[in-house]
């Protein structure tokens, strides 16, 4: 038996967990240890898809799956198994061409199995893959695969907010559509939120809401906070977070994981 039994940590990756030199703060991963030590069950929420974030699992050292594609997925890496799937509807190609006509500045990523596919690219998305240390096919959006886990508009914040304000008002029962940075414009199916899929992993695992713990550092991460039996931030988060009220902790870079483990080692 452990003091950490019955409780779930769930974690943004990028810039919560992991900073941008993308090398996990020492601290984080011993404070992690112990968590798992005492009985605690340590995950990972991430807009990432499989392909992006299974290159860092070794420096996220989970021992229960892991929301993917910003709530659009669930994985089990020690099983290797896609446990749940809420990609996007078909629909998507022919409404996105809809958003480019109306925003046509607009570059497109499409998630597609381990595939990424852009359209319409820009110094935006070549940012976002050199970062995710991915390739991605060049292919018009008509032309792309189905089903996606997920989409990322991309350019200037000014760009994509009219066509984020655009998804909302046409496709509401279609679309979710929130922020990951001023860059990046999510695109997920309707329900699938980090909050909403963490929740149904807490379930899963016989997890009570009371002792479900989340944190992270952005708009996409709201919804996850929502549900937190208390919320946390990195003190680096997203100016919408902290107005929202989550309850600060150091900045990502100076260990945030590691003191929030702290805090819950005094609360049980």
């Amino acid at each position: 038996m452990g003091k950490f039994d019955g409780v779930l940590l769930a974690t943004d990756f990028d810039d919560t967990f992991c900073p941008a030199s993308v090398v996990v703060p020492q601290v984080n991963l011993d404070a992690v240890e112990y968590f798992k030590s005492q009985g605690g069950l340590f995950t990972i929420a991430t807009g990432r898809a499989h392909r992006t974030f299974a290159p860092q699992l070794h420096q996220a050292p989970v021992n229960a799956p892991v929301v993917l594609s910003n709530g659009g997925q669930i994985y089990d890496f020690a099983r290797d198994e896609l446990v749940l799937d809420k990609p996007l509807p078909n629909t998507i190609l022919d409404d996105l061409q809809e958003v480019m006509a109306v925003c046509p500045q607009v570059g497109i990523e499409g998630y597609y199995g381990d595939q990424v596919y852009v359209w319409n690219s820009n110094h935006w998305i070549d940012y976002h893959l050199k970062k995710a240390r991915t390739e991605a096919i060049l292919c018009p959006v008509a032309e792309m695969p189905l089903p996606w886990s997920k989409a990322i508009l991309e350019n200037d914040n000014e760009i994509l907010l009219p066509a984020q304000a655009y998804i909302r008002k046409k496709w509401p029962d279609r679309y979710e559509a929130i922020f990951s940075n001023f860059h990046m414009l999510e695109i997920t199916a309707k329900g699938a939120t980090k909050g909403g899929t963490v929740l149904e992993l807490a379930q899963r695992l016989g997890i009570r809401r009371e002792n479900l713990y989340c944190v992270g550092d952005n708009q996409n991460d709201l919804p996850m906070l929502e549900i937190s039996a208390v919320p946390f931030a990195p003190a680096n988060c997203a100016q919408e977070v902290k107005d929202w009220g989550a309850e600060l902790l150091p900045p990502c870079e100076e260990g945030a994981i590691a003191a929030l483990i702290h805090i819950l080692d005094t609360r049980y």
